[in-house]
């Protein structure tokens, strides 16, 4: 993998050769303390320890004056109890290598009516959705176990109850160490721009070329940074990139391979549809590693599930994307979100880790293949509910145009090197359909048979938009 850091400056460099704006690295020019509204960062995270629960017997069968029964799952987990407000739960543990063998149960008390839930089950296996093995991000001695998060809605009261699998070994039959449930509450959304939906124009006041942009009220250093990586595709500030039809959307190609003509010689690019940005969803920029990673291109589309649950309208989406990113990274310890884009129930397309949505920005979300692919979330779970129409129309259209801008044919199949996971080991060449679902490159349910099932009719709608024979 070839990835570097970039200044969000250093991203938008090569806008320069479309548009007078002069983006110089090495840093945004900071602004003066009295056009900056300082912003508050939105959300909190609980982190409970987990106890145990029951006995634990620990007896050997046959020893005179033992129990000849087997030795008992350990149980660990919280008894019922008021907490603060938090609206998407997940369990957490200490070393991200280890896998939890076990069942993750929750309850919540819904904070507007006090009633109890019935035990609702947690996804445990989540470390497929993560950084390959032996990248910087894996590496960074923050990255913990973790289960799939589930949205619960605002709650104020939780139980919790995780038994390890019974086993004929102790490892099995033991919970991984130093386990705790997060309880993340997603706050607010950010404050909008002074009009309400985009910033203002940025430009060079001085003409010098230093790199300076006009401060849009409302914005941190880190805001900025992350909106200006989708310059000059909408203005510094805006809460959504809006769509193009296909005529339009073939300018996008030339940002995308860094000013030159190549990719934009393609006719294939499918119309850019309506993108919520991270401002938009109101990401804390400052939870996130500064900086952006990217890899050289973009080869395949890996389709995920969040395995969070179907319990949300479309209009609490950002807020559920407020918690998956605090989630990821101040609980699972990741750079930033996981995955490069999410789509709601409802069809809408939101930007996922920063960098700029042309981009191909390294993502953590199918583990050994992060490099040279991008991965899209389904805000939801598909294994036994099937995923709303709107939504994977939105994985085509979505699909039709950033694999457009590097002149991929979403039919088609292409070849990745895997990072070690798994199901293929480090080094193999693996041949993939371009938009793939994640259990084609791990051994995993994601993105749920209902989901998974709908991708070979995306693949042909993908390409027709596209506009391929």
């Amino acid at each position: 993998m070839r990835g570097f850091l970039a200044s969000s400056i250093g991203v938008a460099t090569a806008a320069a050769l479309a548009l007078p704006l002069a983006l110089s690295t090495p840093a945004l020019a900071v602004p003066s303390p009295s056009a900056v509204a300082p912003v508050t960062p939105a959300g909190s995270t609980q982190s409970l320890p987990l106890v145990p629960l029951g006995p634990s017997a620990d007896r050997s069968p046959g020893v005179p004056g033992m129990s000849a029964s087997p030795r008992l799952p350990e149980t660990r987990g919280l008894t019922a109890r008021e907490v603060k407000t938090f609206s998407l739960v997940g369990v957490v543990w200490d070393d991200a290598s280890t896998e939890l063998f076990g069942r993750v149960q929750v309850r919540t008390r819904a904070k507007r009516t006090a009633v109890w839930s019935d035990w609702q089950d947690v996804e445990t296996h989540n470390s497929e959705h993560a950084a390959d093995p032996d990248s910087a991000e894996r590496g960074t001695g923050k990255v913990r176990g973790s289960t799939a998060p589930l949205w619960v809605g605002e709650s104020d009261g939780v139980e919790v109850r995780v038994q390890a699998e019974p086993g004929a070994t102790r490892s099995v039959s033991r919970l991984p160490q130093g386990m705790r449930i997060e309880l993340v509450d997603p706050g607010e959304s950010a404050p909008a721009a002074a009009d309400g939906k985009n910033g203002g124009p940025a430009d060079d006041p001085a003409g010098d070329g230093k790199g300076e942009l006009a401060a849009v009220p409302g914005m941190t250093m880190e805001m900025a940074e992350a909106s200006s990586a989708n310059l000059p595709h909408v203005a510094l500030g805006a809460d959504e990139i809006p769509e193009l039809n296909k005529a339009d959307s073939t300018a996008d190609a030339v940002f995308a391979a860094d000013g030159t003509l190549a990719a934009a010689a393609a006719p294939y690019i499918g119309p850019r549809p309506r993108i919520v940005t991270r401002k938009g969803w109101g990401a804390d920029e400052s939870l996130r590693e500064k900086g952006f990673v990217y890899t050289k291109t973009v080869k395949a589309a890996f389709v995920h599930h969040t395995a969070s649950g179907n319990n949300y309208a479309c209009k609490d989406a950002p807020a559920v994307l407020r918690s998956l990113y605090r989630y990821h990274v101040l609980s699972s310890g990741w750079r930033d979100i996981g995955y490069n884009f999410a789509v709601d129930k409802c069809g809408t397309v939101y930007e996922g880790r920063a960098g700029g949505v042309t981009r191909p920005v390294l993502g953590a979300h199918t583990m050994g293949f992060n490099t040279d692919s991008m991965g899209i979330a389904v805000i939801g779970s598909h294994t036994a509910t099937p995923p709303p129409a709107a939504a994977v129309t939105a994985i085509a259209r979505l699909t039709a145009w950033k694999l457009g801008l590097f002149g991929v044919d979403p039919r088609a199949k292409t070849t990745l090197k895997s990072g070690g996971a798994n199901r293929f080991p480090k080094g193999a060449k693996v041949k993939l359909n371009v938009i793939s679902g994640h259990r084609d490159g791990f051994a995993t349910e994601c993105p749920g048979k209902l989901l998974y099932n709908k991708l070979p009719p995306t693949r042909t709608s993908s390409a027709k938009l596209q506009g391929r024979p």
